[in-house]
């Protein structure tokens, strides 16, 4: 099947790729298992050397490629820029730290837990950040001795290309990084490969669901990072001049399209009419143009289809009773833009309520205390990311405690770092990525007892 990129922005299409046939994939996965076995006797400093020179390439091209992800998925040019920098510290967070972190644990003086790699590992990755995205499974894996293979999103393909390109240019040996330009039809069978390891999966629920099953039935580790509706809970003692714009960010950051994008803002009764007005006011005046255009604050969502879906769950809440405070109606002329928009009023049973709004619409939720505010930002059947806006120490303390999130920020909004962490609970999927978790997910804690 061919692989495109059409341009979000104007809904044209830019460049067109072959995809790898069987005979192609099977002699890139045989590739990646002969350069594993070559690899994982590699030297951590080797692999820094190595690492530091890929996060050096990203640096020098930093414009270049983060063009490059505009184009291919509509991200303001500005928010690309920072993509390729958070990548590029990333790769040289993981260069200085993995030796340290991935030292041998000494139990007792005559045993210890050793950190090995295990083998190739699939990558099954998604188009919204189509570099960090990779970089935060890639950085790890390869600093533990492992090798990645990536099937990356089919809308870019560009990117795909380019990261593996980038390897090789920092002189990781052939076959270390691999990119598969196949479609979603062949990830189970790739799964099942015996020259494959593991699998990790960053995407949609049923994408999930998927792999997950595939990697069951081939009875391999895999690592799951889905969906989210995550609560930013605005508190009777939040400042409101620092909650505002940050919620504004928080949603629409990335044009809407991001699985920590604050999705749902629950906001308790004596500050929920101020915030409520100064975020539909903040809202509506965010610039929605060309992402290329330095002043354009929200650029187009990745796909005609994308638009549909989220007028649909906009049209399904005011058709059933809801209020739109701003925004709500697809544009004229080209492009794949939808406004910012703020929904009250939404209840269970409508669309907006139960799924994932992929794209900038707000929900603000009213809560009559911090018990109901806690109730309703645990309420989601997802558990990926969460934040909460109060000066009260206490309160922050309570939050944190029970807030049901991989993460809980707290006076700021939920973003990923190389040394914390990253991943969720319940149906937002399960393991972790970056940080030193991240690190030993797809290792052999090797028990060693010297007699």
């Amino acid at each position: 099947m061919p692989f495109t990129t059409t341009n979000p922005a104007t809904g044209s299409v830019e460049q067109t790729y072959a995809g790898h046939r069987a005979g192609e994939v099977d002699a890139r996965l045989d590739r990646a298992a002969a350069a594993y076995r070559r690899f994982r006797r590699t030297t951590f400093a080797e692999r820094a050397r190595l690492m530091t020179g890929a996060a050096e390439l990203l640096e020098g091209e930093l414009p270049v490629t983060a063009r490059m992800v505009t184009a291919e998925m509509g991200k303001p040019f500005a928010q690309a820029k920072g993509e390729v920098a958070k990548c590029a510290l990333a790769l040289r967070w993981f260069a200085e730290h993995a030796e340290r972190l991935l030292a041998d644990e000494e139990v007792t003086a005559r045993s210890f837990v050793r950190y090995e790699p295990i083998g190739p590992v699939l990558a099954v990755m998604p188009w919204n950040f189509p570099l960090w995205q990779v970089v935060r499974f890639a950085a790890p894996a390869l600093m533990l001795g492992n090798v990645g293979v990536l099937k990356h999103a089919s809308n870019v393909p560009q990117t795909a290309l380019y990261l593996e390109d980038l390897f090789r240019r920092a002189g990781y040996p052939e076959g270390v990084f691999t990119t598969l330009l196949v479609g979603s039809a062949e990830v189970a069978g790739i799964v099942a490969d015996d020259r494959v390891a593991a699998v990790t999966l960053t995407g949609s629920e049923a994408a999930g669901r998927s792999v997950a099953a595939a990697a069951g039935e081939a009875l391999k580790k895999c690592v799951l990072e889905l969906g989210g509706s995550d609560p930013f809970v605005v508190l009777a003692s939040a400042d409101l001049d620092e909650a505002v714009p940050t919620a504004v960010q928080a949603r629409c950051q990335n044009n809407g399209q991001s699985c920590i994008a604050a999705k749902r803002f629950v906001v308790e009764a004596p500050v929920l009419e101020e915030f409520t007005d100064r975020f539909t006011e903040a809202m509506a005046a965010q610039t929605v143009g060309d992402p290329l255009d330095p002043a354009t604050d929200v650029g187009p969502l990745v796909s005609e289809s994308q638009r549909r879906e989220i007028a649909a769950q906009v049209d399904d809440a005011r058709d059933r009773g809801a209020t739109v405070r701003c925004g709500g109606q697809v544009p004229d002329g080209p492009g794949w833009y939808y406004p910012p928009t703020v929904l009250t009023g939404v209840a269970p049973g409508m669309r907006a309520y139960e799924e994932e709004v992929f794209g900038p619409v707000a929900v603000v939720e009213a809560a009559d205390d911090l018990d109901h505010a806690l109730a309703l930002a645990n309420r989601t059947s997802f558990g990926l990311g969460s934040s909460v806006w109060t000066t009260d120490e206490a309160v922050q303390r309570r939050c944190v405690a029970e807030l049901e999130a991989g993460q809980v920020f707290v006076n700021a909004m939920v973003a990923s770092a190389p040394e914390l962490p990253f991943g969720g609970i319940k149906r937002s999927g399960f393991g972790r990525e970056l940080s030193g978790l991240g690190l030993r997910e797809f290792a052999n804690a090797k028990s060693v007892r010297l007699a």
